[in-house]
Formats: C-alpha cells, structure tokens, sequence
C-alpha cells in the first residue's frame, strides 16, 4: 500500500491509500479540487471514502468527490449521515476495503460521534490525537478524551498515526513549555521545528515517539502531574488530562 498525504485548506490533510493497482481508499476529504488534481495526475480509481466526523473541514469535499465519481461508497459515523456517509458505521464493526480490513474504534471528544479508523499499520485517528496534543473538546467531555486516548494507545506501537492536520509545531511548543527540561520533548522540538522550517510534512508519527512526546499520553508521569500541580492521590487520572487540555486551550 502507498500512503499519501494530501495537503487541503489550511492545514489539513487528506490521507490515501492506494494499491500497486491503482484503487484508491480515502480519508477526511475537506475539499475536493486538490484531491482530484491528485487522482486525476496519478490515473487512480477511487474506491471509498472514510470520515471520521462531521466537521466541514474534514467532509466538505463529499459532494463533489461524488458528483464526479459516483460509484465511491463513503463510510461514517451517524453524525456524517447529512456529509454524505452512505454506510453509518459502529464501534467494533470491520469495514474492509482494499484487501484490508479497517477496524471501527469509536473516539469521542472532539465531537460526540467521532470514529476512527485502524487496519495495521494504519490509524486515521481525525481530530482526536495529533502528534504532540490532541483535539479540541468541542462536544464532548476531557473525561470521554482521555478514554478514547487511552483506547488509541492499546494499539502496536508500530502504528503510524495519520491526523488530520499540521499541527506538530504548536504542539511541541507548548510540550516543551509545560516540561522544558524533558530531553525527549525538547529533542522532538527541535526536529519539528527543522521539518517546518523547510516546509516538510511531521506526519505520519509512530504511536511509540507518541507515548514519549505526547503529553495527553503521559498523564501517569509524575513530572507532568508536578507541573500541572495536581494532586494524585485524591484526582483520577482524567483530570490531569482535563487540566492539560485547558492549559493548551489558553495557550
């Protein structure tokens, strides 16, 4: 299989699979025009449509991705039943597509309904993990975050985490803010901040650097729980994540 990603809108991405045969599985189409450039340049044949959740940036090119082939299935949760999603998709269910078999992990936060999609190696994980943060809690609870990361982090760490946006750098600045003494962290910033400066792509990110740069996947470190001032004995391990959450909103 051959990953790509696409860049679309401000800094979002488009993520394709592809096989040796030229079919063409894609996730989180925000919009149409770069996509098809895309398609049209490399003679692929689209074959699916994968969303995560219903927000305009990742769904908006639906419309016109089916206008112009009509022959593409789109999987989704509920909330994506308005975007277009012909196939409304559950937690645990199996869509297999291309040969591979994409298991459904629901991932709410983001949204209440957000899904994401896992065959190995692959994560398409939408708003919910980013390299270095994670998703803004626009419906749901930092409690109902928490679990979908901890859900996320059960998986091989070999899997190449595929968000949905360039946000590596912001993340890593703020990573490095609350722990500026972590070496890991700090040596991460530095190469993210080389890749951007020369206009390169942070993704995909490997879930193992995750578990160590990631500070929404560290809320057990005792140095992140002394930063955030928490008290361990009497809060659960949500709420660190909960207070991280909030530092990075007013960041």
């Amino acid at each position: 299989m051959n990953l790509t990603s696409i860049p679309a809108l401000t800094d979002n991405y488009i993520w394709t699979l592809t096989n040796d045969a030229g079919s063409c599985l894609i996730v989180d189409p925000g919009e149409a025009r770069p996509l098809i450039e895309k398609i049209e340049a490399n003679r692929w044949r689209p074959v699916a449509v994968l969303l995560t959740h219903h927000h305009q940036d990742h769904t908006g090119g639906v419309a016109e991705l089916l206008q112009r082939y009509p022959q593409l299935e789109v999987y989704g949760p509920q909330e994506t039943a308005a975007k277009g999603a012909q196939h409304i998709v559950h937690e645990g269910e199996t869509v297999t597509l291309l040969g591979l078999p994409f298991q459904v992990i629901t991932t709410p936060g983001h949204t209440l309904g957000h899904i994401s999609y896992y065959s190995e190696p692959y994560l398409f994980c939408g708003d919910t993990m980013f390299s270095g943060g994670c998703g803004r809690l626009f419906e749901g609870t930092a409690e109902q975050m928490f679990h979908s990361f901890q859900k996320l982090n059960q998986l091989p760490a070999d899997t190449l985490v595929c968000c949905a946006h360039e946000y590596t750098l912001s993340n890593m600045n703020f990573a490095a803010a609350i722990l500026p003494h972590d070496p890991k962290i700090l040596a991460r910033y530095q190469e993210i901040k080389d890749l951007r400066a020369e206009n390169r792509t942070t993704l995909p990110t490997k879930l193992a650097l995750e578990r160590e740069i990631n500070l929404f996947l560290r809320t057990q470190d005792a140095d992140l729980q002394k930063a955030l001032a928490i008290n361990v004995e009497s809060a659960p391990l949500w709420q660190t994540f909960a207070e991280l959450r909030n530092k990075k909103d007013q960041f």
